[in-house]
């Protein structure tokens, strides 16, 4: 997962990059959890920071939000 987030990341810099699943919410957010910890955000408001600025809902289930918590980005 970290070098394509990693990628997506760099090409964000100078292109559009869409990140999407079939709900937009868990997949998708737990995603972007892991890019704004790429860009810097502290793991710890990670999820937060997605729920504040993408949408209430995202990073849905424990597992999610504990993957982002253990992810090493």
């Amino acid at each position: 997962m970290l070098p394509v987030l990693t990628e997506a990341w760099q090409r964000a810099a100078d292109e559009r990059v869409e990140v999407a699943c079939t709900g937009g919410h868990g997949r998708t957010g737990t995603t972007l959890a892991c890019l704004a910890i790429l860009d810097g955000v502290p793991r710890a408001s990670a999820v937060a920071f997605v729920r504040a600025h993408y949408d209430e809902h995202a990073v849905e289930t424990f597992w999610q939000r504990r993957y982002v918590a253990r992810w090493h980005g």
